[in-house]
C-alpha cells in the first residue's frame, strides 16, 4: 500500500501534460538529472523518516487502548497493573518483567499464502516431491524391472510405534495429574502440622512425576531398541511434558501465595490445565483467545502436508544420503573424503530444515490449534530474513523461544537482581544446547555432541558477533551460507556415525565406548 503522497503524485503525473522541449534545451535536462536523482533520494528519506515516526506513535497510541482494555476488564477481585499508560512504551524496550501476550492472529505462511507469488514457491516444491517420486519409480522399473515405491526407510523409521504409543499414555497421565493435584495440596489452607505434610505428599508426588517422565522412555527405547521416528515421538512428549509442567506450577504457584495474602484467586481449574496440555503453547494461561468456528478442512490439509513432508523427507535421505554415507565407513579415512561428503549433504541437509519447519511449527502446530480453536498462531516469525544469529534464535521457534525467555532467561535476571544479562543469556544458550544435544542422542542412540558444538560454540559465538545492528542483505547472505554449512556439516557427520555404529559394532560395552564416535576408528 502507498503512501497518500505517492498516489496524489502519481495521479498528478498521469493527468499533467508535459510541455514540448525546445530542441535548444537538452542540454538543460541532462543537466538537470542529476538533481532530479538527489531531489528523489531526499524524498524517499523524508518517506522512510514519515513512516517511522508513524509507527512510533501507532505503538503508543495502541499501548494506551491495550491500558485501557486491561482497565475495564472485570476483575474479580484481582488487582489492576501498576505500572501507568504514559509509561507503557518506556518499559517495552525492557526485557526485565515481561509477559507473554496472547492474541488471535495467523501463521506468517498462511497469511503469505494468500500472495500468489508465495503459492508459486510452494508449488514448486510440491513439484519436487512429484519429481522424487517419479524418479523413484522410475528407478526401480530400469533396474529391478518392478513397479513400486520403496517405503523401506518410512517402515523402518516408525517401526515398533504402537510401544511409543502405549509408553505415552502413563507419561500422559502422569502429566495430567500430579502437577495439578500437587498444587491442590499446597493451595490448601495453612493449618500446621497437616498443612505441612500436604505440602511433604505434593513434593514427593513432583519428584515421582519427574522420574517418570524421565526414566521410562529412555528404558523403553534402550530395551526394544526403538528406531529413530518412535523415538522422537517419546522425547519430544518428553520434553513438552516437562516444560508444561513446569509453567504449569510457575505460573499458578505466585497466585496461590497472593491469595494467602488476600489476593490473587487461588487453584485454577482442571479444565483450565487439561486444555493447556494439548493446546500448541508452553506458557500456560488460564484463559486464551480462541477462535469461534473449527475449520476441518484446514485441520485436514494441515495432516495432509505433514504426511507429505515425512514422505519428501524419506526420499530426500533415501536418494541422497544413503547412497553416499552407507559404505563411507568401510573406506579408509581421508580429509578429502570427509570434506566431500560435507559439501553433498549440505543441500539435503537445508532441505531437511526446511522440510521440518514446515512440517512441525507450521502444519502440526497449526492442525492442533483449529481444532482447539486456539487464537495465537504466531510459531515463528520471519527467520528467513535474519541478519544476525540473535534473531534467527528468536524467530525460528516462538513456542521454545517463549519458555526459555520467560523461565530462564527473565527468571536468571531475577535470581540476579536485574544485573548480568551476559551471564543469564549465556545460561540460556547452556540449557537450550543441552537439551538439543539429548534429543539427539536419544533419537539416534548414540552420543555424538555435534550440535552441542555448533549450537553452543559457535552459534554462542555468532549470537555474539552478529548482532541486530547488522542489517544489510549481505549480512542475511551470510547467515544462509552458515546454515549450510551448519546442516551440512550435521548431516555428514551423523550419517557417518549411525553407519558406523552398525559396521563396528562395540565388543565390549564400556563408558569410553559409549562416548567416543565410533566414525572416528571404524574401518573394517
Amino acid at each position: 500500500m502507498e503512501p497518500r503522497g505517492t498516489c496524489l503524485r502519481n495521479r498528478e503525473g498521469l493527468g499533467r501534460e508535459q510541455p514540448e522541449q525546445p530542441a535548444g534545451e537538452g542540454n538543460t535536462e541532462t543537466h538537470r538529472a542529476p538533481d532530479l536523482v538527489q531531489w528523489t533520494r531526499h524524498m524517499e528519506a523524508v518517506k522512510t523518516q514519515l513512516l517511522e515516526q508513524a509507527q512510533e506513535q501507532l505503538m503508543e497510541l495502541m499501548d494506551r487502548a491495550t491500558w485501557e482494555a486491561v482497565k475495564s476488564y472485570p476483575q474479580l477481585d484481582k488487582p489492576l497493573p501498576s505500572t501507568p499508560p504514559a509509561s507503557l512504551s518506556k518499559t517495552r524496550g525492557s526485557s526485565f518483567g515481561k509477559r507473554k501476550v496472547f492474541i488471535i492472529r495467523k501463521s506468517l505462511l498462511d497469511e503469505l499464502m494468500e500472495v500468489e507469488h508465495f503459492r508459486t514457491i510452494y508449488h514448486m516444491f510440491i513439484a519436487g516431491l512429484c519429481v522424487f517420486i517419479l524418479s523413484t519409480l522410475a528407478i526401480d522399473v530400469i533396474d529391478e524391472g518392478r513397479l513400486g515405491l520403496e517405503l523401506d526407510l518410512l517402515i523402518f523409521s516408525f517401526g515398533q510405534l504402537p510401544l511409543a504409543l502405549i509408553t505415552w499414555f502413563p507419561m500422559f497421565l502422569s502429566t495430567l495429574l500430579i502437577p495439578y493435584q500437587a498444587l491442590r495440596l499446597w493451595a490448601r489452607p495453612v493449618a500446621g502440622r497437616i498443612w505441612m505434610l500436604g505440602a511433604g505428599l505434593a513434593c514427593v508426588l513432583l519428584a515421582a512425576h519427574v522420574a517418570l517422565v524421565c526414566l521410562l522412555p529412555i528404558h523403553v527405547a534402550v530395551e526394544y531398541q526403538l528406531p529413530p521416528a518412535s523415538r522422537s515421538v517419546l522425547v519430544f512428549e518428553q520434553v513438552r511434558f516437562l516444560m508444561k509442567s513446569y509453567s504449569f506450577l510457575r505460573e499458578a504457584v505466585p497466585g496461590i501465595l497472593c491469595t494467602r495474602g488476600g489476593k490473587g484467586s487461588g487453584a485454577p481449574s482442571f479444565s483450565s490445565y487439561l486444555y493447556f496440555l494439548f493446546c500448541p503453547t508452553l506458557i500456560y494461561r488460564e484463559t486464551y483467545p480462541r477462535t469461534t468456528s473449527i475449520r476441518w478442512n484446514y485441520v485436514a490439509k494441515n495432516f495432509a502436508q505433514t504426511l507429505g513432508c515425512l514422505l519428501y523427507a524419506c526420499f530426500i535421505l533415501g536418494r541422497l544420503c544413503v547412497p553416499v554415507f552407507a559404505n563411507m565407513s568401510k573406506e579408509p579415512f581421508s580429509t578429502r573424503a570427509l570434506v566431500l561428503s560435507i559439501l553433498h549433504a549440505m543441500v539435503p541437509g537445508i532441505f531437511m530444515l526446511l522440510l521440518i519447519f514446515f512440517a512441525f511449527l507450521h502444519c502440526w502446530l497449526n492442525a492442533f490449534a483449529e481444532m482447539l480453536r486456539f487464537g495465537d498462531r504466531m510459531f515463528y516469525r520471519d527467520w528467513w530474513n535474519s541478519t544476525s544469529f540473535s534473531n534467527y534464535y528468536r524467530t525460528w521457534n516462538v513456542v521454545v523461544h517463549d519458555w526459555l525467555y520467560s523461565y530462564v532467561y527473565q527468571d536468571g535476571l531475577w535470581v540476579l537482581g536485574g544485573r548480568a544479562r551476559g551471564a543469564a543469556m549465556l545460561g540460556t544458550f547452556l540449557i537450550s544446547a543441552m537439551v538439543h544435544e539429548y534429543i539427539f542422542c536419544f533419537v539416534l542412540g548414540f552420543f555424538y555432541p555435534v550440535m552441542l558444538m555448533l549450537f553452543l560454540g559457535f552459534g554462542g559465538l555468532l549470537n555474539f558477533a552478529m548482532n541486530d545492528r547488522n542489517t544489510g542483505p549481505a549480512w542475511n547472505v551470510l547467515m544462509w551460507t552458515l546454515l549450510f554449512l551448519g546442516q551440512g556439516l550435521q548431516v555428514s557427520l551423523y550419517c557417518q556415525e549411525w553407519y558406523a555404529q552398525r559396521h563396528c559394532p562395540l565388543s565390549q560395552t564400556t563408558f569410553w565406548g559409549l562416548v567416543t564416535p565410533r566414525s572416528w576408528s571404524c574401518h573394517p
